[in-house]
């Protein structure tokens, strides 16, 4: 557990551990539960689809390809459990694959238009 007072600034930083140094590291989707194991009932989006939902979200400069960083502002979820959880989904790609994933940045979903 990671302790931080009501406002206060979390930074967090994602590494990716292999001996590839052509792979490149995407933060594609960050939620937030007041339930550890449970991140579809009660949620706050942090980022999804790679674009930033809240808007204390700052990325932060990584040295590294294999390394992504970034923080938000600590928060708690009304009348709840003061602890809050984190599931973050990220994306492998190869490095210089400017057709991948890690490489389309803020994807917004187009959205279907209802037939008769």
């Amino acid at each position: 557990p990671y302790y931080v007072d009501m406002n206060q600034n979390l930074f967090v930083q994602a590494t990716l551990h292999n001996p590839d140094q052509n792979l490149v590291f995407f933060l594609d989707t960050c939620v937030a539960s007041p339930i550890p194991h449970n991140f579809t009932t009660v949620t706050y989006d942090i980022i999804r689809n790679g674009c930033a939902r809240d808007p204390t979200y700052a990325t932060y400069y990584s040295p590294y390809r294999h390394m992504v960083r970034f923080k938000f502002n600590a928060f708690q979820f009304i009348r709840s459990n003061p602890s809050v959880y984190l599931q973050c989904e990220l994306v492998v790609c190869r490095a210089y694959d400017y057709s991948s994933r890690c490489y389309q940045g803020c994807v917004t979903r187009s959205k279907r238009e209802a037939s008769s």
